[in-house]
């Protein structure tokens, strides 16, 4: 929810080298020495609605089979202007939870229809459950992702302020559920306001279920689909017995995809998960992921205040920087010496601003009641995406989602437009909750190269 007093924050959902970095810092104002960090069949009718959909995403994919390659070919035919991505590449669409904006996230489901949608790369989160196997789910609570609050035999497994990196959370974790009674829970959609026919209808898959999904689509069509897993609450996790590290570089070392040039990005908040792995010998892409906890449309900048102020390993090791910290010139180049790239907000590249009226307070400009995104325009683009490329970084953005109400003004309910806009600025991957949407942005995209 916006605040619209004095402090109106919105929160967060989730090579033309310009001047050094323009964004700014907001101090958070309560800094305490807590530790923290949370991160949140298809009936006949859908079955219509879903085929519809992949009959026409269908025509999009066979004529980018390969997306990268023959959109790379697009923008180099014609003597089209060189991208301005790292690797002069189009830009990666990277499924975000599958193609969750139509189907329960961090299912199978969900990660097919984002393939079959022309998604060049799948997002599984990956968490543990009691038997120490990886599973895709973007949190360790599952109380709002799952069916399991409604299911009497689990009635007993409910926490009642649990401490999950620092922060007291009730609920049912998953690392109190073996694999087998992870199966047989169902999947919810966790957005309010997308249809929810599709709860309960779908299981949380494996990691390896996800490998052997990416594998066989990827020989069935003929392109290479990349995998971009997650370490979630890699701290966490290892305070209860149940790393995440090793488990995964063993999972991807028997799918053969411990190399440099495998379809693999590895990424994480917490610096130390991918130091680990990168000093156990993983060979892949690793990527820093960089948060923030709301912005004050005020003001336009980033807030920094619990839980999305730091890495939880820094706030264990007593580190007070801030994620703020980790983007400016010193932090990309401490990045650049244990990863590949960065995944970043969108306002570290796009601040957005409200308008503020004579009172003081801020402006409910498009008038239905409520100050939030839809009143706010885009600002002046920061630097970042050229720091980051002077580093030798590669720079993924998070997250596009479709609805008018994640969308600034200046967009004017036009998620394509919000798509064009980083694409323009040089971004090497955006994650998309509607990968169809960014299949169609990113042709456009490459159009303009090829003119």
């Amino acid at each position: 929810m916006l605040s619209t007093g004095q402090k109106a924050y919105l929160p967060r959902y989730n090579w033309p080298q310009p001047p050094s970095l323009n964004y700014q810092t907001f101090a958070p104002a309560q800094e305490g020495t807590m530790c923290h960090r949370l991160r949140m069949f298809i009936n006949p009718a859908v079955r219509i609605y879903v085929l519809t959909l992949t009959l026409m995403t269908a025509f999009f994919t066979l004529g980018l089979t390969s997306a990268p390659a023959m959109a790379g070919a697009a923008a180099s035919a014609g003597g089209g202007k060189a991208l301005p991505t790292l690797d002069g590449q189009p830009p990666l669409l990277i499924g975000h939870r599958g193609a969750s904006g139509y189907l329960p996230e961090h299912t199978l489901e969900a990660y097919q229809l984002a393939i079959t949608q022309g998604a060049d790369v799948i997002e599984p989160d990956l968490i543990s459950t009691k038997d120490g196997v990886l599973i895709a789910r973007h949190d360790p609570n599952l109380v709002t992702s799952t069916d399991v609050a409604s299911r009497p035999e689990f009635a007993d497994r409910k926490r009642v302020d649990w401490p999950v990196d620092g922060e007291k959370q009730t609920g049912w974790f998953a690392h109190d559920f073996t694999l087998a009674e992870i199966k047989t829970l169902g999947t919810m959609v966790t957005d309010p306001e997308r249809p929810q026919q599709n709860n309960g209808r779908f299981r949380i898959p494996t990691l390896q279920e996800i490998i052997d999904l990416v594998k066989t689509q990827s020989a069935k069509l003929g392109r290479t689909i990349l995998i971009y897993p997650e370490t979630k609450n890699p701290s966490y996790h290892r305070d209860l017995g149940l790393p995440l590290e090793d488990k995964l570089i063993a999972a991807l070392t028997a799918a053969g995809w411990s190399t440099r040039s495998a379809p693999v990005f590895v990424q994480s908040f917490e610096p130390g998960s991918l130091k680990e792995m990168r000093s156990k010998g993983l060979k892949t892409r690793m990527v820093q992921l960089v948060d923030g906890d709301a912005i004050d449309l005020k003001t336009a900048k980033i807030t920094y205040a619990i839980p999305f102020d730091r890495p939880y390993d820094w706030c264990k090791s007593g580190d007070t920087r801030l994620f703020a910290d980790m983007v400016t010139p010193a932090g990309l180049a401490e990045i650049k010496t244990y990863a590949d790239g960065i995944g970043v907000w969108k306002p570290y590249i796009v601040p957005v601003r409200g308008q503020v009226g004579t009172s003081g307070q801020l402006v409910d400009v498009n008038g239905d009641g409520k100050v939030d995104l839809r009143d706010a325009a885009t600002q002046s683009p920061t630097s970042l995406v050229a720091e980051a490329h002077r580093q030798g970084l590669f720079v993924h953005v998070f997250t596009f989602r479709n609805e008018k109400r994640h969308l600034a003004s200046s967009y004017r309910g036009d998620p394509q437009a919000e798509y064009l806009q980083f694409f323009r600025l040089g971004v090497d991957g955006v994650f998309s909750e509607f990968p169809d949407t960014a299949v169609m942005a990113r042709e456009v995209y490459l159009r303009e190269g090829a003119r």
